[in-house]
């Protein structure tokens, strides 16, 4: 095998690599020099990917648990009224009740808690499909926003819009950067340099086939020099800024959520669910337990960025939350997830969310109106599942077939009629 196949086998979703993350981080910086270039090297400034983290940190948090939701086989269409009706439950709370900003917080989680609750009994022990529900419930919370606010906006004190517009102190020594974001660097890059060397240790003990040591040594170098690139980038900004917090609990999220799709059997279960709903069930999937628990933890993660919003806004109102459900499906469909269910990740789902924030970025910086914004966005999304869709279906390279492959499950061919698929070529087994 040539060193273009080794390298190609490895890097990108052979059984040796991860490509779930590598794939996905060449497709992001692919995307992110095209935006350099169009906006003549602003897309890359600390303040720009400063601002993007910030502005586009809640639509993130949504795709997280909008992955859940969709490889479960469901949909959800309430999120962004979810999120606005408990901006303004807390903002309202905290304004008339003196309720500290810490139990606000905790107030807005256990609304979330109770709407998941409520939406997920009704999917999962009524049986009624989750669009409606949830188009019911885009409603139900919409008005109660309204109604609860009576239209207007209420500001929310000081300490609560740390968790939107805050961002990591300045600590330390003088070093013309923010030292927490430059340890937050170095301890990431130790995790990588650790887990590739472990990875490839486990495999070794189990007399695995193991990749050779210099596709290794390029699957490092390449995610070394994107983590300081953007440590450096994120530590450099001006005075008083750095990693946005609303960007740290997103790190946060997105790291727990990854580790319990792949790696627990709740996770796994969700996958089976998605993948043949009946064939779970009958292999001892709690299929009622499972649905209930995705719709309830949607709604948790979608209070939750509700109020990193009206954080970052500094009051809530009226128009909170409007078309977030469409951000959020849109970055975990060109992410790479399945429409019928069973297929996608965590981290697929977020390069979907930042292809969307930087096309929303960049056209921004070009000074393209909105309208022509939807426009551009509309046609993106749909231009690149049909383009995938062709590609698969001419047995050509496909980027969500690549981002989608580690979660396939190879199924035996079913043997071939001789009698039929001679004389009847239509029905020749195709090859996949």
């Amino acid at each position: 095998m040539s060193r273009f196949k080794e390298l190609q086998k490895n890097l990108f979703g052979g059984s040796q690599s991860n490509a779930r993350q590598f794939g996905m981080i060449f497709t992001l910086v692919a995307i992110v020099l095209l935006f350099q270039i169009w906006t003549g090297g602003l897309t890359l400034t600390s303040s720009n990917l400063i601002a993007v983290v910030s502005q586009y940190s809640y639509i993130l948090i949504l795709a997280i648990g909008m992955l859940m939701v969709i490889v479960a086989g469901h949909i959800d269409l309430s999120v962004g009224s979810v999120a606005a009706f408990t901006g303004i439950v807390v903002a309202k709370a905290m304004q008339e009740y003196d309720l500290p900003w810490p139990l606000g917080i905790l107030l807005g989680l256990l609304v979330g808690l109770a709407i998941g609750a409520w939406q997920g009994f009704w999917v999962a022990y009524v049986g009624i499909p989750a669009f409606i529900v949830t188009l019911a419930g885009m409603l139900l919370f919409r008005g109660g926003n309204q109604f609860i606010g009576n239209a207007d906006t209420i500001p929310v004190p000081e300490g609560f819009r740390e968790i939107g517009a805050g961002f990591l102190p300045e600590v330390g020594p003088e070093t013309g950067f923010n030292n927490l974001t430059l340890l937050l660097g170095l301890v990431a890059c130790a995790a990588v340099v650790w887990r590739e060397w472990k990875g490839r240790q486990t495999r070794q003990e189990m007399n695995a086939e193991v990749a050779p040591l210099w596709v290794n040594g390029i699957r490092l170098a390449i995610m070394l020099g994107v983590i300081v690139f953007a440590t450096l980038r994120f530590a450099g900004g001006r005075v008083g800024t750095s990693l946005p917090i609303s960007g740290i609990i997103l790190i946060v999220l997105v790291l727990a959520y990854s580790h319990y799709t792949n790696n627990t059997i709740g996770g796994r279960h969700i996958y089976a669910v998605g993948g043949n709903s009946r064939a779970a069930e009958l292999s001892g999937v709690k299929l009622r337990r499972v649905n209930f628990l995705v719709m309830t933890n949607m709604s948790v993660l979608a209070a939750l960025a509700g109020m990193i919003f009206v954080a970052r806004s500094t009051a809530s109102g009226p128009q909170d939350g409007l078309s977030w459900e469409l951000d959020a499906i849109a970055a975990v469909f060109i992410g790479g997830a399945a429409v019928s269910g069973g297929l996608g990740t965590i981290s697929g789902s977020i390069v979907g969310g930042l292809v969307m924030a930087l096309l929303n970025n960049g056209l921004q910086l070009e000074g393209v109106g909105s309208d022509r914004v939807q426009m551009i966005k509309g046609l993106v999304l749909l231009l690149a599942v049909a383009f995938d869709v062709y590609s698969k279906s001419q047995g050509r390279f496909s980027i969500i077939g690549t981002l989608s492959r580690p979660f396939r499950r190879e199924e035996p061919a079913a043997p071939a009629e001789p009698t039929s698929t001679a004389s009847d070529p239509q029905k020749a087994p195709v090859a996949t």
